[in-house]
């Protein structure tokens, strides 16, 4: 059985999410620079069975396209042709870094890891698209 690889896809930075082997809990992976994110990937398939990436889709609050969200699309086709036996599913992104915030707040997060060069924001919004998506299937 393979993992589900979440993926929240930055200008910069994108966090990324996988569950256990079962898949019932979502866990944070890793924070990439964007530019790398393709190279990561392939050397996680190789290691490690995908079964699905679960890629964030941004939505502005009356659900309708963003900036973001043409790049989201343009990673998805890609996604689709590097690695055709791996299905890319889209999953509504809206409020998960304000969402990722908050739980780095109630865990009581430094300043410090909270700050965007750690990564901890994106690996935790990848974390919550993951945990959405668990929840709806």
């Amino acid at each position: 059985m393979g993992r589900l690889l979440a993926i929240d896809l930055g200008t910069k930075r994108t966090g990324l999410a996988v569950t256990d082997p079962l898949k019932l809990i979502a866990n944070p992976l890793e924070m990439v620079p964007t530019h790398q994110l393709l190279v990561y990937l392939e050397q996680y398939v190789a290691r490690e069975p995908v079964e699905a990436f679960i890629l964030g889709l941004p939505r502005n609050l009356q659900g309708e396209a963003n900036e973001m969200t043409p790049r989201v699309l343009q990673l998805k086709g890609t996604l689709e042709k590097k690695f055709p036996v791996i299905p890319v599913k889209l999953v509504d992104e809206r409020f998960t870094s304000k969402m990722a915030m908050q739980s780095m707040l109630a865990m009581g997060s430094k300043k410090r890891d909270r700050k965007e060069k750690t990564g901890n924001l994106d690996k935790i919004s990848a974390t919550i698209i993951l945990q959405s998506y668990l929840a709806s299937i």
